[in-house]
């Protein structure tokens, strides 16, 4: 199945979603339209049980190149450009987009298979798997722009690699190799090719749909995430007693065990679009 968008293609085949960033002749650029088909294509991607697991690539030579920066100095001047009114209400895209991926019930992987620098690296934090390129090249360059890291990047960031390579790679903006990314925790692994990049990353949300519960992973990957801000280790507790007590009583527990004492492939059945238990969500979600 295909979807139609202008800049990111979706294409779904054997459950697994690929949205590849689509703009080729400007490195994959990010803009507004892109920024909206993304958000798009994620609330769309949560809401069909056809998906299972999502990669995220880009069409050509990079993964993506940043901001497109084609309107020159008045590239994040937004009220002068007429896209934001006033401070108080601005909505930083990037984040928009990071949102969208956090709040994904599906896991996403990250097939960087060229060069990935501002957002087109921080719109990765939230992904849950990074696949790199040998040699792609990565920055965080918002300061040598005269801006700030955006994409809920202050948050993801240290969070995944420690606060201090986080500090170094944001406030010296330099572009680095992905032999450094991998060295930093950045990214898990590095493939020779772009095409070597993807199919790895195929493998493995393949093993994740041929083998692994949708609900469960959908769950896993909220209490994972959402964890990182957690106070105590009793609000861990909690939420994993209800989950092992739903789903402990569901047809997924049912049919893992079965598959398991049978040495069959499962066949999960549940639906993360319409059978999330009662207790989720179990957070308060911000406002802005």
């Amino acid at each position: 199945m295909t979807t139609d968008y202008t800049q990111i293609v979706y294409q779904v085949q054997d459950r697994i979603l690929t949205i590849t960033l689509n703009r080729s002749d400007k490195l994959n650029a990010f803009t507004p339209v892109m920024c909206e088909e993304l958000i798009d294509a994620f609330g769309r991607a949560d809401r069909e049980d056809e998906v299972r697991a999502i990669i995220v690539t880009g069409e050509g030579r990079a993964f993506c190149a940043g901001a497109d920066l084609s309107s020159g100095g008045q590239t994040f001047d937004f009220e002068a450009s007429g896209r934001s009114k006033d401070l108080e209400t601005h909505r930083d895209g990037g984040g928009r987009v990071s949102l969208a991926i956090f709040n994904c019930r599906k896991p996403v992987i990250a097939a960087i298979n060229g060069p990935a620098v501002g957002v087109g690296i921080t719109m990765t934090l939230p992904m849950d798997i990074r696949i790199a390129k040998a040699g792609a090249k990565i920055g965080f360059v918002f300061s040598r722009r005269g801006i700030v890291p955006e994409a809920c990047s202050t948050y993801f960031l240290p969070r995944l690699v420690g606060i201090g390579k986080a500090v170094e790679w944001i406030y010296s903006g330099r572009v680095f190799k992905a032999e450094e990314a991998l060295a930093g925790r950045l990214v898990g692994e590095l493939c020779d090719t772009g095409e070597a990049v993807v199919d790895r990353a195929n493998e493995i949300a393949r093993e994740i749909v041929e083998n692994a519960s949708g609900m469960s992973v959908a769950l896993a990957r909220q209490m994972l995430w959402r964890m990182l801000g957690a106070s105590h280790p009793m609000e861990a507790h909690r939420v994993e007693s209800r989950g092992i007590f739903t789903m402990g009583a569901s047809a997924d527990s049912a049919e893992g065990v079965s598959s398991f004492l049978e040495k069959r492939a499962p066949n999960f059945t549940m639906s993360v679009a319409e059978e999330m238990p009662d207790w989720y969500p179990w957070w308060d979600e911000p406002e802005f």
